[in-house]
């Protein structure tokens, strides 16, 4: 049931990550003939059981309309392609690229981003303008036993958390965006972004109205908080106009929107799992998605969204929406568990 009025999505962290295009290589199988195609869900279990080692990740190819389960042998690509996936034979494993990203977040250098891309098969490093020559030096000189498994591209500005503009929601020092309403029970919630929620401050309204105060928040390593509605401000369980009905983890390839106050909606697609932010003396966030959508501030803590489907928290991102730019996205299936709670 729809409510004439709801606390809308706001505020964002800025940082500095743009997008990096590489080459999809050739060696792709189809699936087997009479086989039903797997789900991005079914793939993602296949290639956990067949393991790190026999694997190097999984994306959805909307070209072929089928999902891709990278693998490192044969024998994992004829259990790929029985199981109704693409199977594609790459040379790094998920094992090795873990052991790059391992040996990334020991040179614990702020101002670093980094993710596996499963198209490329590298993990895909991004250094800010803090990082200096000599910090890049060695970042370089740390990895390079991995040779072409990785990848170091430097971007413009700095990977900061910004609480700022948006109509949404405020405590007495802050603005930030509801990410999703949820509930537990019979008491209702929202969740948001957990640099948004440290200190458990009160919320209240852009109008002034209270709503009530923050009861968990996580960050760093996540990026999640919760707010109770302790009031009679009205809310429901859109996104907009768009009905939230569940939450879903992300897949790579997965075409996804973002709504913010600041910027409205965007789409773009899902570009990495389990990405790494250093966001320096705020701290290191893990286990985000990485898109290729636009954020600004103001669009912190907001929706992550495939159509029905919640999806993730806004984090932190680069760019803006006139030129594009990467936002990084806490999963919202994480906070959910955390809490308790469901979307509605």
């Amino acid at each position: 049931m729809k409510s004439t009025r709801r606390i809308q999505l706001l505020a964002v962290t800025t940082g500095l990550l743009a997008a990096t295009a590489f080459a999809l290589p050739s060696a792709i199988a189809a699936p087997g003939a009479g086989t039903v195609k797997a789900t991005p869900e079914a793939a993602a279990s296949l290639a956990a059981h067949l393991g790190a080692d026999r694997t190097a990740g999984t994306y959805y190819d909307s070209a072929s309309k089928t999902t891709v389960v990278n693998v490192t042998s044969q024998a994992a690509a004829d259990a790929v392609k029985a199981a109704g996936a693409t199977p594609r034979l790459v040379t790094h494993s998920a094992a090795q690229l873990a052991k790059a990203g391992d040996t990334t977040q020991a040179a614990d250098i702020a101002g670093t981003a980094w993710a596996v891309d499963p198209r490329s098969n590298t993990l895909e490093i991004n250094v800010d303008s803090r990082v200096t020559a000599a910090q890049l030096a060695a970042l370089t000189k740390s990895t390079a036993a991995y040779g072409d498994a990785v990848r170091i591209s430097r971007v413009s500005g700095t990977f900061s958390k910004l609480l700022s503009g948006g109509d949404a929601v405020l405590t007495n020092s802050w603005r930030c965006s509801v990410g999703f309403n949820v509930r537990s029970g019979s008491t209702y919630y929202f969740l948001t972004a957990g640099h948004c929620t440290q200190g458990l401050p009160a919320y209240y309204t852009s109008a002034g109205a209270y709503i009530g105060p923050t009861v968990g928040s996580s960050f760093p390593g996540n990026d999640y908080g919760i707010v109770r509605y302790d009031s009679t401000v009205a809310h429901d369980g859109t996104v907009g106009s768009q009905d939230i009905t569940s939450a879903a983890n992300a897949f790579v390839g997965e075409a996804v929107k973002r709504r913010g106050s600041t910027t409205g909606i965007h789409s773009g697609s899902v570009q990495a799992l389990n990405a790494t932010v250093n966001y320096g003396a705020d701290g290191v966030v893990s286990g985000l998605i990485k898109t290729n959508v636009c954020a600004e501030p103001g669009d912190s803590g907001g929706s992550l969204y495939d159509g029905a489907k919640a999806i993730g928290l806004t984090s932190g991102g680069s760019g803006n929406c006139t030129s594009g730019g990467t936002t990084y996205f806490q999963p919202v299936t994480e906070a959910l568990s955390a809490y308790g709670v469901s979307v509605y």
